[in-house]
């Protein structure tokens, strides 16, 4: 059976919460990672423990580590992430700084931090990442850009643990039915109304399609967050883990294509599915 303590970041709603959730259904004494109090009572009242972590925060990420260091650490999964959207062009370069804090920084900072006591206790780290990783798609480029980012830390990480006992393990879904698409919305209409009138004729049939999308996944075609905690779960759990697990009909189809389709043909297909 699964033991040991395993910390989920970004675990206050959507893929975090859910995997929390599983892994204390799995035998782990899993630890969720979250900002607010709200949230914390809120998952409490669920039967889980809670640590609060802001993975830009330095001195929380420090505290977090305190507060479980005298635990037997096994896993750390890195979910915290924000969803930043709209026009290169026009995106404002505070908005991508912020993408990129959360999505690649924080979760650097965070490893720094345990990868001493997973070291200790031949732990696994699993680091969430999306199909977005892989493939990028319009008016998305800050998140595209976090992904793609997060995969290349992960491979150069697992190469330099090579080794060492730890083991790193990168998540890519595809669509799933959280929070994060509704917040991204919110996002890039707040910038969307900060745009010069020229961004509206260049990309507004471009923006509307991708909302419509995003939408779409958030609640009709997005898998369930479970389906992705169960993966987590599997990748915490076999004895010969892999070092991607791709979720989702969508990311098992596209990550494929992705590699051996030419780009102009791939970006065809792309202006089609956005009309």
């Amino acid at each position: 059976m699964p033991s040991g303590t395993v910390l989920v970041t970004g675990a206050s709603t959507g893929i975090g919460e859910a995997t929390a959730l599983h892994l204390k259904e799995l035998g782990f004494d899993s630890v969720a990672g979250v900002r607010r109090d709200e949230d914390a009572h809120r998952l409490g009242s669920l039967g889980l423990r809670t640590v609060r972590l802001d993975v830009t925060d330095q001195d929380s990420i420090v505290a977090a580590r305190d507060e479980l260091g005298s635990e037997r650490v096994v896993g750390l999964v890195n979910n915290a992430g924000i969803a930043v959207a709209g026009p290169l062009e026009f995106m404002p370069l505070d908005q991508l700084r912020m993408q990129l804090e959360i999505n690649v920084v924080g979760q650097v900072a965070v490893i720094q931090q345990f990868l001493p006591a997973l070291r200790a206790n031949g732990g696994r780290i699993v680091n969430v990442s999306s199909i977005g990783g892989r493939f990028a798609l319009p008016l998305v480029s800050p998140y595209n850009a976090s992904k793609f980012a997060l995969e290349g830390i992960s491979d150069s990480l697992r190469r330099e643990l090579h080794g060492q006992g730890v083991d790193v393990i990168v998540i890519e879904p595809g669509g799933v039915k959280t929070p994060i698409w509704n917040k991204s919305n919110e996002t890039a209409s707040e910038l969307q109304a900060s745009m010069p009138p020229e961004a509206e004729r260049l990309y507004g049939k471009m923006i509307e399609a991708v909302r419509r999308a995003t939408i779409e996944i958030a609640q009709e075609k997005g898998i369930e967050a479970r389906e992705v905690a169960e993966v987590i779960g599997r990748a915490l759990t076999a004895k010969r883990p892999r070092t991607r697990y791709l979720v989702g009909t969508d990311a098992k189809i596209r990550g494929p294509v992705s590699k051996v389709m030419p780009d102009r043909l791939m970006d065809r297909a792309v202006a089609r599915q956005l009309g």
